[in-house]
């Protein structure tokens, strides 16, 4: 895609406002390279002289912004693909997100062939870089020799962005449109492979195609250039027709936000902190480790920055000895020594002291300084004090050569003019403590996640699905390998009597219910034939499971779900009957190893029961490990057929881990 979107020649093709608007852009942007309208009766367009037929044109164009309706645009891109042109945008709707436009949509893949088509459906893209734009409307972007790109399926949020006043540096701003024949992932990993270009802002509503996504998430890897994801949009897909609890904790968020991670990617949760996160990445990377300080001459400020860092899960370095002495001989005794630091008013407008105290400051473990600065509005209130602090943070960000990002505490206070100085100085400006947080602990996230996006297991398309009953889902779990209660699977009130015998008290089971305490279909604490003869009439069930019943322990949950948009997601949890009240669930994509269970298992809010809290014994976490990958052999081995699969409990315990119930909806 590189002559589409580094094009040395554009064809605008159409009239009207939108294709004016296209050419008076690359105008303003100071594009230098030919620009060729094509219309079939104005001879000039914007200025501009125009050609008849895009066949009239001198060579074939890199570049065409294809901006006629629906039923034209099939014959246009059909002509620039005869002529071997670089590519086309096509900005015309009604195509397959219409109910009549399927048969357009593959009329357009057909004349297009092998020519790269973004769109239809949308504005296309800006590319600062190269003050090239096919791009139908005003924007707010100016030339950059490096920044980031931003890839949306929202021209209209494209668009807003572009109007971004933070001082983030934009390469390229990109939209998607129906991503007919170009994909959201094609596009990005092009964005990518330019050098200039570091890091890469996604806004998903949907991902497509893992496949390309995963490609996508290799070549970010190998090119060490982050990428950062706002996803909007819920899918139910992975909810049609499930029967599980799992299903109704394990959505297509949690099945987003497991995806995203696991590709080695990082989300966030509004535009605001899209925009913070790029810009902090496009001079840091990310961070290694979370550990952090902070800066500011009013305690106020401090516990906003503390309470703020608590919610996004940061960490405050500890100050060594020699810092605590360095500060108190620079401070004086009425400083409290701690991070964050407040350091007072005592040393305002010294810009040695300051510049002291915050190189100080940044001497430590942290691998990010935040300096805490509101500046006064320019058109109202002179500041020359404030200048000083930057000036002392310059010199000791020169002076310590760590990264030393100086955030106000609402985005008001740090306007455009004020964010380029300090990035002209080395600095990094992060607007607004929530937003300039939560790119902290994205950039940490980074930090942890990036090195292993792996392979996903992804399902197939599944037909003839049916519900196997408890009896078969647990005999088929335990031929993998899970920890069964001794079970006796009977026909008739009988012979559950019979079956009971010596076993002790016993669960007694009826068949073909998939949610049975709900429905009066299981019984606890039986004891001897007769109770259980009579428990089994009362229920009169075509079948039953006669089960020892197992001790009291913790319970969990262990699902797994077949989600088309993201993968089989695993979800763990709290168990037993309670378990949507609970809502205390962590979610990751198959395939996981044992130190991937482990470390979703210490993110739930259980975990200290698990661990063996107040005294009470901790159950074998081994033991849980061994029935979490049970369940995913058994989900492996069925190539993808698997539509849900629960356990709910498993009952963990000091010596073993014990499924004491099963559910599996699989196709043949």
């Amino acid at each position: 895609m590189t002559r589409l979107l580094k094009p040395r020649s554009i064809a605008v093709i159409g009239g009207g406002a939108w294709c004016e608007a296209v050419i008076e852009g690359l105008r303003r942007m100071g594009y230098v390279w030919d620009v060729w309208p094509v219309h079939p009766r104005a001879a000039r367009v914007a200025g501009v002289r125009a050609y008849a037929r895009v066949e009239d044109l001198p060579r074939a164009p890199d570049a065409a912004f294809v901006g006629v309706n629906r039923m034209a645009t099939i014959d246009v891109v059909r002509a620039l693909a005869a002529m071997q042109a670089g590519g086309a945008v096509c900005f015309a709707s009604g195509f397959s997100e219409t109910g009549d436009g399927r048969m357009l949509n593959a009329g357009l893949l057909s004349a297009a062939g092998e020519m790269p088509v973004i769109g239809p459906n949308c504005y296309g893209f800006i590319n600062a870089l190269d003050r090239a734009a096919l791009w139908p409307d005003i924007h707010g972007l100016t030339h950059v020799t490096r920044g980031v790109a931003i890839l949306t399926q929202s021209s209209n949020i494209a668009l807003n962005l572009t109007m971004q006043s933070r001082g983030l540096p934009i390469g390229y701003v990109a939209t998607a449109g129906n991503q007919a024949q170009t994909g959201l992932a094609a596009i990005g990993a092009a964005l990518l492979a330019d050098e200039r270009v570091t890091a890469l802002g996604l806004h998903v509503e949907g991902f497509g195609d893992l496949d390309a996504l995963q490609g996508l998430a290799r070549q970010a890897q190998r090119l060490g250039k982050p990428v950062v994801v706002l996803k909007t949009g819920r899918s139910e897909a992975a909810q049609v027709a499930a029967v599980s609890h799992t299903a109704s904790l394990a959505g297509s968020d949690a099945g987003a936000e497991a995806l995203i991670a696991r590709l080695g990617m990082v989300r966030v949760s509004s535009l605001e902190a899209l925009i913070e996160t790029l810009k902090l990445l496009h001079f840091t990377g990310p961070l290694p480790v979370n550990q952090i300080a902070c800066m500011s001459c009013s305690g106020g400020e401090a516990s906003l920055v503390a309470d703020a860092a608590a919610q996004q899960g940061l960490e405050f370095a500890p100050l060594s000895e020699v810092q605590r002495d360095r500060l108190g001989a620079l401070l004086g005794p009425m400083v409290h020594l701690s991070n964050p630091l407040d350091y007072h008013t005592f040393i305002w407008g010294e810009t040695e002291k300051m510049a002291e105290v915050f190189a100080d400051m940044m001497r430590g473990s942290a691998v990010l300084s935040l300096l805490v600065a509101d500046f006064p509005r320019e058109d109202r209130c002179p500041a020359p004090s404030w200048d000083q602090l930057v000036a002392a943070a310059a010199q000791a960000r020169e002076q310590v050569g760590m990264p030393l990002a100086v955030i106000s505490s609402i985005p008001d206070t740090m306007s455009e003019a004020r964010a380029q100085s300090l990035i002209k100085l080395g600095l990094i400006p992060l607007c607004g403590l929530e937003a300039g947080l939560e790119a902290v602990r994205a950039a940490v996230t980074l930090g942890a996640v990036w090195p292993r996006p792996a392979p996903l297991f992804l399902p197939v398309d599944q037909s003839d699905l049916r519900l196997l009953d408890e009896g078969e889902a647990k005999a088929a779990l335990g031929a993998e390998g899970l920890d069964l209660p001794v079970s006796h699977r009977v026909q008739d009130a009988e012979a559950a009597g019979r079956a009971a015998g010596n076993m002790g008290r016993v669960v007694l089971k009826a068949l073909g219910m998939a949610h049975k305490s709900g429905q009066g279909g299981v019984v606890l604490g039986l004891e001897g034939a007769q109770a259980v003869q009579e428990a089994a009439q009362a229920m009169a069930a075509p079948g039953y499971l006669v089960e020892e019943q197992i001790a009291d322990g913790v319970e969990l949950l262990i699902g797994v779900l077949a989600d088309p948009a993201h993968g089989y997601v695993l979800t763990l949890g709290a168990g037993g009957i309670l378990t949507e009240l609970w809502a205390d669930t962590v979610s990751r994509l198959l395939p996981v190893d044992a130190d991937d269970i482990r470390s979703a298992l210490n993110c739930l809010r259980i975990a200290p029961r698990l661990a063996g809290y107040r005294g009470g014994a901790a159950v074998d976490i081994e033991a849980v490990v061994a029935a979490v990958l049970a369940v995913q052999s058994y989900v492996i081995a069925a190539q993808g057929q698997v539509a849900e699969v629960e356990i709910n409990p498993l009952i963990a315990l000091p010596d073993r881990a014990v499924a004491v119930d099963a559910l599996i909806r699989r196709g043949e």
